[in-house]
């Protein structure tokens, strides 16, 4: 949805990370400390993990910080009152710090749904955002890029497979995108068939073959859910039609994504797993920076192959197509049941084939709506998790 802003003459870009002590934020700040020249962070945000954020914000030295689980304030709050570092608590509190005037970018690196609400309030402040939160386009893909055109916002992909494709349109914007490729590494449990999968444990399916990442995306990677959720993401960065949207199996995770043109040329962004590469080019935007991340050798990967994804077997990846296809308020219940039921998995409470039979009937019993507004949106995601929860 390319409208690019060009950051190359600011001093520095500053940036609130929402999310700041997971997975992608962590390795986000690991990107800030070898370019400080380059970013300031100027908001930080967590949950429930204190003593990360708290350590982050003594180096980093933010403006502002939230621990959005209130039981945490008191700790956080006498711990950089010193440092005289603004520290709120609460989910109002994410959507008041993203709209901060210092705020340049908005990197959203929550899990699921919850970045929804942050993200819409950055947007109407006009920050850009730097995208890690694919459930925000999954849940309200629609309402969110028309209010990115209303506001004049960018929208920079982080997830690898995303800023593949997105790394290759610069350049082509004259011309017409006839499909995209998205790969998919195939998970810890490519090749195997249903009756392999009935006793899969929680320590096995985190066990991904390829990318570190926080339990639930490894879940859903292993669940092929995450690639599902990808497809709809694409769809509305991209806008794409379902056909022209196609996911491989790549095992090696070299090739991070395809582009195919009308002309049948095919291009593809490569290189070694590694998230902070995607951070760092959605953060730096136009520039590439100079990096230390290792690089790829063609002669340790002599082969690349490629298989078509088992849907079969691995039912999420059908089921998004699915959701995607009906639209409305589908994409919604289904990224809601697979929240609930990820969750369910890594409490030891359902069994990794049942995830997809609870997901398959939570949206068979949860109310349909076509266009639905923000808040029917909501409510949808209310209603979806509690027959989820139900079922299990």
């Amino acid at each position: 949805m390319a409208r690019f802003v060009n950051f190359a003459l600011m001093a520095k870009k500053h940036l609130a990370i929402l999310g700041s002590t997971g997975s992608i934020g962590t390795q986000a700040l690991d990107v800030i400390r070898e370019h400080a020249d380059q970013f300031q962070v100027e908001v930080l945000t967590a949950r429930r993990n204190a003593d990360l954020l708290i350590q982050q914000a003594l180096e980093f030295k933010p403006n502002a910080v939230v621990i959005t689980e209130e039981r945490f304030y008191e700790k956080v709050s006498d711990a950089l009152f010193s440092e005289g570092i603004k520290v709120y608590t609460g989910d109002s509190a994410l959507c008041d710090v993203v709209q901060m005037e210092g705020v340049h970018m908005v990197l959203t690196a929550m899990v699921g749904s919850a970045g929804l609400r942050p993200t819409i309030a950055a947007i109407k402040a006009k920050k850009h955002i730097a995208l890690a939160n694919k459930e925000t386009l999954v849940v309200a893909g629609e309402l969110i890029t028309k209010l990115a055109l209303e506001y004049q916002v960018n929208i920079y992909p982080v997830d690898s497979e995303h800023s593949a494709i997105f790394q290759c349109l610069v350049g082509e914007q004259f011309n017409e995108i006839e499909k995209i490729y998205l790969t998919a590494s195939g998970g810890p449990f490519r090749g195997k068939k249903k009756e392999e999968l009935v006793n899969i444990t929680k320590a096995q399916a985190l066990k991904h073959p390829n990318w570190e990442m926080g339990a639930k995306i490894t879940i859903d990677s292993a669940t092929l859910m995450n690639k599902g959720l990808e497809v709809i993401e694409a769809k509305w960065l991209f806008d794409l039609k379902a056909d022209q949207i196609d996911v491989i199996v790549h095992p090696q995770s070299i090739i991070h994504s395809i582009v195919q043109f009308e002309d049948g040329s095919m291009k593809a962004q490569m290189g070694l797993p590694d998230m902070k590469l995607p951070i760092q080019y959605a953060m730096a935007f136009p520039q590439r920076l100079k990096a230390s991340f290792p690089r790829f050798n063609f002669m340790d990967y002599p082969n690349l192959t490629f298989e078509k994804p088992d849907i079969e077997t691995f039912r999420n990846l059908g089921l998004a197509f699915e959701a995607m296809d009906k639209g409305g308020s589908a994409p919604c219940i289904l990224n809601a049941a697979n929240e609930v039921v990820v969750d369910a998995f890594l409490k030891d409470k359902v069994g990794f084939l049942a995830m997809s039979d609870l997901i398959e009937k939570t949206i068979a019993n949860t109310a349909f709506m076509a266009q639905p507004s923000l808040e029917d949106l909501f409510e949808a995601d209310k209603e979806a998790r509690r027959i989820a929860t139900e079922l299990i």
